[in-house]
């Protein structure tokens, strides 16, 4: 009777303890998947910053100033648009995280909510049991 008691208890922290791991793997896969795309932001963004740096490098007279100047632009231009898009990915993953902890919160909520029900189903004959033995 204890083996049981023992493992219905086991049985029952493991549900109770579930939906917080599930969110747990999930705040963690965020994490990794935003450091990662934040780490190749950085990779691009330093690349363009030593690629321009080493042209300046390269400037040798009024023609090559007048050359790094138009590449400058486009540079810039390029940089604006490369920031746009991770703001609109990093945005998509912020979403789609959002998303996913909507949808893990509801299940939780209808585990719980199912899990409550069939505890208040099983104390109540519990409770008649124990009472009838008060009685006797």
């Amino acid at each position: 009777m204890q083996d049981n008691m023992m493992d219905a208890f086991n049985a029952q922290t493991k549900q109770m303890f579930e939906p917080m791991r599930k969110i747990n793997s999930l705040m963690l896969n965020n994490m990794e998947k935003m450091t990662q795309y934040q780490l190749e932001a950085m990779k691009r963004y330093s690349q363009m910053g030593t690629e321009r740096i080493r042209s300046a490098t390269e400037i040798q007279d009024a023609e090559s100033l007048r050359d790094f100047g138009t590449k400058q632009a486009e540079m810039m231009t390029e940089l604006s648009q490369q920031m746009q898009e991770d703001a609109r990915v990093m945005s998509e993953m912020s979403l789609q995280f959002k998303s996913e902890m909507e949808k893990m919160f509801s299940e939780a909520g209808q585990q719980m909510s199912e899990q409550a029900k069939a505890a208040a189903k099983g104390e109540q004959p519990a409770k008649a049991s124990s009472q009838s033995s008060r009685k006797s």
